[in-house]
This record gives C-alpha cells, sequence and structure tokens, in this order.
C-alpha cells in the first residue's frame, strides 16, 4: 500500500490524557482514535492488527472444534431477569429502552444469549458435546475508562461456550480451551502467566486468567519463585503456618479511648453485608482485608462493605455471623478499639471474647509469605488480563431450563463452560510489550505491513523508480509492503516508520542509481548496505531472525 494514499493520521505530540505507553503509541501511530471516554475507532493500521489477531484466535478455535457463530448486541431484558442478573450485574450493564418500552441490554457477555439459542436444540445427550464461539463488540459502562484500549466502554471481544452431560466432558473442553489459549498468545508473541483466579459476575467455579506481564497492568500476580504456582492477588491462599502453641490468656482488661498497646496484638474488625446476612470478620490491623475469599467461603454472589463503626464489636447480636483470619488463631493477646463504646480492650482471647464462629484464610498474601504449593516464596508481578476460562456448571442452565435428555430419558440442566478473551486489549498488552522511546515494534506474527519500503526523496527518479521496482518484487513474493512515497522531509519519514513499528525496513536512497539500499531492522535499529541482488535473500534472512 503506498503510503501517501493511507489514512494514517500520526500525531507529534503525546495527548495529555494518554497515561499508558500503548495508548501513547496508538494513537501517535494513527493505529486508533478516541470518539469518546473509553470509545475508540480503529483506523486502517490498528484495524489490520486486530485482524491478524482474530486469524490467529479463529485458527485455535477452530483447531480445539468449536464452531463460530455471531449474535446479535442487543439482548432481551427477559434473559437476563431469568438468570436474575439484570439486578446483580450493575451499572456497568448498559440497559436501554425501545420505542415500545421493551428493555434491553447491550452485551457485556453473552451467557443468557447463547444459553436461550442452544436449549431448544441440545436436548439430548446425543448432541454433546458442543462449543460455540463468536468474535463481537462489547459493551460496558466503566466509571473510570482509562489506558486507552486496556479499559474501555465497547471492546471487541472472542466469547465461547461449551455443553456436556458430565464433568468429565467440561473438563476435558476447559483444558483444551486453556491449551488453545496458550497457542494463542504464544503466537501473538505475549510474555504471559496463567493464573487461578475468581469468577466474578460471570460465576461457577474453577478459573484460570491469562495475564499479560505490564508495569502498567491493574491486576497484581502473586508467583512463586521456585514452582510453576501463580495467581491472582485476589485467589492466592495464605498458608497456615503459625504453630506456635495459644498461650495462657489474662483477663480481659478496657482502656478509655483508643489506645496503643504495645506488648498485645492490634486486631481490627471489617463488617460486610450480603444479600441475606451481616457478617464481621476480626483480622490483625497489619494484614489486608480480601473480600473475595469472604464471598467465596459464604458461596454469595453479592457481598459488599457495611458501615460497621456502629457495631458494638465486643457485644454483637446473634444474627450476626462472626468470623476470624486464620492469623488470629493462636492469639491470647490482642488489642482491639470498640469504636461504638470509645474503649478499648486489651489481652482479648478471639476464642473468648468474640464468638468466632470459623477461622478461616481471609487475608492477602504477602511478598515472601511461603508459596501455597510449599514451594519457595511469593513474588509479585504487574498483569494485564487479556483472557479467562470458566467452570460455570449448571448456574445459566437451570436458572433458564436448559435441558437435555441423558442415556436413561432423565432431563438433566446442561453443564456449561464458557471461554473468553478480550481482542483490543490483547492489541494494547502486545503494544506494552513491544515498544521503545521511538514507537512501537510489532512481532512480525501481527505487524500491520512486514515491510516499511522508505523512498528518502521520491522526486528523483532513481529512487523513485527503484523503489517501485522493489515495491512490486515484495509484493509479488508475498510481503505486505508499505511504501512510503510521500513528499515528505526524511526525518518525518524515518520518525513516523519508528512510531508504526514495522519488523523490516528497506531504505531507497542516495546509492538508488547504483542499486544499493539500506537495510534495517526496527526491533534492533541496525543498518546495513544491501544490494538490490542481494536483498531478497537478506530480508528473508531477517524476517527468519525475528521473533
Amino acid at each position: 500500500m503506498k503510503q501517501s494514499q493511507m489514512f494514517i493520521p500520526t500525531m507529534k505530540e503525546t495527548p495529555a490524557d494518554a497515561e499508558s505507553a500503548s495508548h501513547r503509541l496508538l494513537l501517535r501511530g494513527g493505529f486508533i482514535r478516541q470518539n469518546a471516554a473509553g470509545v475508540y475507532s480503529y483506523l486502517p493500521l490498528g484495524y489490520k492488527v486486530i485482524k491478524k489477531i482474530e486469524t490467529i484466535i479463529r485458527e485455535e478455535m477452530d483447531r480445539a472444534g468449536s464452531q463460530e457463530l455471531l449474535m446479535p448486541a442487543m439482548q432481551p431484558a427477559e434473559l437476563w431477569h431469568e438468570t436474575g442478573r439484570w439486578d446483580v450485574y450493575g451499572p456497568e450493564l448498559m440497559r436501554l429502552k425501545d420505542r415500545h418500552g421493551r428493555y434491553f441490554a447491550l452485551g457485556a457477555t453473552g451467557e443468557e444469549l447463547i444459553t436461550s439459542l442452544v436449549r431448544d436444540f441440545l436436548n439430548s445427550y446425543k448432541k454433546l458435546p458442543m462449543n460455540l464461539y463468536q468474535i463481537q463488540t462489547k459493551y460496558r459502562d466503566e466509571k473510570r475508562p482509562r489506558f486507552g484500549l486496556l479499559r474501555g466502554r465497547e471492546f471487541i471481544m472472542k466469547d465461547a461456550y461449551s455443553f456436556h452431560d458430565s464433568p468429565e466432558s467440561l473438563d476435558k473442553s476447559y483444558w483444551d480451551m486453556f491449551n488453545a489459549y496458550c497457542r494463542i498468545f504464544e503466537r501473538c508473541g505475549l510474555k504471559f502467566r496463567a493464573v487461578l483466579a475468581d469468577s466474578g459476575a460471570i460465576g461457577g467455579k474453577d478459573t484460570h486468567e491469562f495475564q499479560a506481564l505490564a508495569e502498567i497492568g491493574e491486576d497484581t500476580i502473586a508467583y512463586s519463585d521456585s514452582s510453576d504456582f501463580a495467581a491472582n492477588l485476589e485467589m492466592a491462599a495464605v498458608l497456615d503456618t503459625d504453630t506456635a502453641e495459644k498461650g495462657n490468656a489474662l483477663s480481659l482488661e478496657r482502656v478509655p479511648g483508643k489506645q496503643v498497646v504495645d506488648e498485645d496484638t492490634p486486631i481490627v474488625a471489617q463488617a460486610f453485608k450480603t444479600r441475606t446476612e451481616t457478617v464481621v470478620v476480626f483480622i490483625k490491623a497489619t494484614d489486608e482485608m480480601n473480600d473475595v475469599k469472604l464471598k467465596n467461603i459464604l458461596a454469595t454472589d453479592l457481598i459488599e462493605p457495611f458501615e460497621g463503626d456502629s457495631l458494638d464489636l465486643m457485644h454483637l447480636d446473634e444474627e450476626i455471623r462472626v468470623f476470624a483470619d486464620n492469623g488470629l488463631k493462636h492469639l491470647s493477646q490482642a488489642v482491639l478499639y470498640n469504636k461504638a463504646e470509645d474503649i478499648t480492650y486489651v489481652h482479648v482471647d478471639p476464642d473468648r471474647d468474640l464468638s468466632i464462629e470459623s477461622y478461616n484464610d481471609f487475608r492477602f498474601i504477602k511478598e515472601g509469605d511461603p508459596s501455597p504449593d510449599g514451594k519457595g516464596t511469593i513474588k509479585f508481578a504487574r498483569g494485564i488480563e487479556i483472557g479467562q476460562v470458566f467452570k460455570l456448571g449448571t448456574k445459566y442452565s437451570e436458572a433458564m431450563n436448559a435441558t437435555y435428555l441423558d442415556a436413561d430419558g432423565k432431563a438433566k440442566p446442561l453443564i456449561m463452560g464458557c471461554y473468553g478473551i478480550g481482542v483490543s486489549r490483547t492489541l494494547s498488552a502486545i503494544c506494552e510489550q513491544y515498544h521503545d522511546e521511538g514507537g512501537l515494534i510489532w512481532p512480525k506474527s501481527l505487524a500491520p505491513f512486514a515491510i516499511h519500503l522508505i523512498t528518502v526523496n521520491p522526486k528523483n527518479e532513481d529512487q523513485y523508480s527503484l523503489s517501485e521496482k522493489l515495491y512490486q518484487f515484495f509484493m509479488e513474493q508475498g510481503y505486505d509492503v508499505l511504501w512510503d512515497d510521500r513528499k515528505e522531509r526524511p526525518g518525518v519519514k524515518f520518525a513516523d516508520s519508528e512510531l508504526i513499528g514495522c519488523p523490516v525496513q528497506v531504505i531507497v536512497g542516495k546509492k538508488a542509481a547504483d542499486q544499493i539500499v539500506e537495510l534495517a531492522s526496527r526491533k534492533n535499529k541496525e543498518r546495513i548496505e544491501t544490494s538490490v541482488e542481494a536483498l531478497s535473500t537478506d530480508v528473508d534472512e531477517l524476517m527468519n531472525a525475528l521473533d
């Protein structure tokens, strides 16, 4: 493609609100443009990369036995009411009403819609298993869109759904998808980790996230320095390694006001509400409460902080459930400030004084803690979530009456799995890992063009005619070529070429009349002179050496 005819609006200056490297460089390189907060257009360069990511996804999904379809973005509210998620999903679900007063949701995810499509057809065990996927625009009304495509209100997603008649069948599909995702992200050139995760609003039990390693990532990954263990920080278990025997309890003392007592361990209480109950958790003041662990222990789909300052922590109502972190299990001397009385309690023995129902793991793991698998210690890394696989079980099929007849003619709910990849997020994650101060450095599998052919001075007849000859030659060889034939200063051309980040640059300059050009790798910026006769071999060798 001739660059003079292509829509590539590069920018010299970085937009003030572009916080991440991917956001800055995709804007400056002319790959995307913002239309509203969290809403972007993919310009020709950006869309070429998106299509290449989608091609890799399609090839691996098809290889894993999934079938592509396309569902509407507008989903009838009735489907969301069937599962109860119309009210549960929260303000991120974009809702709208048509002229007849009927409510719809702009699809944030597709569990309800796909279940409604298959429940009349997958009515026999003979038709199972089945795996269906789509690549489609999704919508979530993010409270604070940021980092460009990393957290937007409209984004491209691949979502797949599998249907089964046994846990064993679901397990096979789950790991088939897990391995397909590994191949997808490897082919995209990403450095990533598959980590244990929480299912969130999707539901289900077993789930893994795929995290692209990047300092800008919003997620913290806890991993072992001596094994393959890795988990999202929310899901990393803390080993109960305290084997000290509980000491003799001293008499409980009351001190007016909020006091610091050095000889006792300070503990605090945090209160939460579910749909049906109030819960208080006691934890060491030096630890951080992990409410995801509490949500999973209570097996609830909704948990939120409760303003607990008015609670009398030493005389809680009987209907309030009381838990404590494992770190309190061996304490016999703790100090607790009870704001309701403005009293500090000293020598608190949790077993004696706090009416604890049970001890559990409620805190966030820390760097240096033992790895949950017993091998090595925990370290932290930052990650961008680019994909997730879930075992949904029968959550949606039971709610929506999606059943099949087993071999005995008995009706049973379909067992489901679901598998998502953020396509536009993957684009940004790649940019976070492949860039330098000058611009993007695309892996060759995803580059918008393989070769950037740069004519230093297109007014020079020798340079222009040789460039035209090379352009046709490389196209015939199967290379996708961007030919910078613009009448721009060389400095502008080289700066734009760095921003765009094609793997190989072929520069036609002053030695064109002698059939000599320069060949450069965007990755290491090394330039060599080569003859036109040797150029084809040199380009092939350089391409093969990349990635």
